[in-house]
């Protein structure tokens, strides 16, 4: 059984987006503990899609479907973003 191609589609678009986002903000960049951190929340508000090979999820998804998962990860990145950077504020004051 070839279970090493198994993945979470969800991640490579959470990554592009974390990485596309952090251009609005210059202080993280380069700081790739917090991009994994705001990788990490954004990926657990969303509901995990296990594929074997892109096309898989591609082939199976309606348009609506397509845009409800774009939606979805530009608000879990946004939200995580915020939380991520409130959380290490709180850190600093203490």
């Amino acid at each position: 059984m070839d279970i090493a191609s198994i993945h979470n589609w969800f991640e490579k678009v959470v990554f592009a987006a974390v990485l596309e986002h952090a251009r609005h903000f210059p202080h993280l960049e380069g700081n790739h503990d917090t991009l994994a951190d705001i990788a990490c929340v954004a990926l657990n508000r969303l509901p995990p899609r296990y594929i074997r090979h892109e096309v898989d999820l591609a082939f199976y998804q309606t348009e609506h479907e397509r845009t409800e998962s774009e939606r979805a990860v530009l608000e879990s990145v946004e939200f995580a973003f915020g939380f991520v950077q409130a959380r290490n504020a709180m850190r600093a004051r203490t």
